[in-house]
């Protein structure tokens, strides 16, 4: 009886090996996988357009916008600059003051279109060739865990993530640091499913290779 459950147990784990086996192969063959992603959106920034006094300012955050609204005025030089909208939009931050002095260029307020979010992914170099326009993306916002969104791939990035980068990525020996660099792409989402997306929130994707 002994030999036989000791037998038993030795099936059971061989199967339980081959089973993760294959979904390792699985999920190799047919996706690639990231947890470097994030929810974006084109930021919007209202900015005084003249030198003065800020003699008012209606705008007020999660509040939307349509481009051209008014928003405030500033008295300069006598007459009045009207600051608007310039596209639609949601305010998500404001550091208006009414009454105080600004200057040309000075930001009032920040702004997302909330209606049109998209993801940004970054993918390992040594997968990117399989990533193409137009293949179906598997999206999971970790802050709605219970709920799959659908997107596609929408663009690759032309450069890496850290080409841009303020670090260095040489030694004192002037060798490159070599490490797995990441590839940014844009991902549409099609509908958000009633969820309450705003641009940072962290994301996974699956994408259809």
């Amino acid at each position: 009886m002994r030999v036989f459950i000791v037998n038993i147990l030795i099936v059971l784990v061989i199967l339980a090996g081959g089973g993760a086996a294959a979904y390792y192969y699985n999920q190799s063959a047919n996706y690639v996988t990231s947890d470097n992603a994030r929810v974006d959106g084109q930021p919007i920034t209202i900015s005084a357009i003249a030198a003065g006094k800020l003699v008012d300012w209606n705008g007020e955050v999660g509040k939307s916008y349509n481009s051209g609204d008014l928003v405030g005025g500033v008295q300069s030089a006598g007459s009045r600059a009207n600051i608007t909208f310039p596209v639609s939009g949601t305010i998500v931050q404001q550091s208006a003051v009414p009454n105080s002095f600004v200057t040309p260029g000075t930001p009032l307020a920040r702004a997302f279109d909330l209606n049109h979010l998209w993801i940004t992914a970054n993918i390992d170099e040594t997968v990117i060739n399989q990533i193409k326009v137009g293949q179906a993306v598997d999206v999971y916002i970790d802050a709605f865990p219970n709920t799959t969104l659908t997107g596609t791939v929408d663009k690759i990035g032309l450069a890496t993530a850290g080409t841009f980068s303020m670090l260095p990525s040489s030694n004192t020996n002037a060798n490159y640091t070599k490490v797995t660099q990441v590839i940014p792409i844009t991902i549409v989402i099609e509908g958000y499913k009633g969820l309450g997306l705003v641009p940072g929130m962290n994301a996974t994707v699956r994408v259809h290779i």
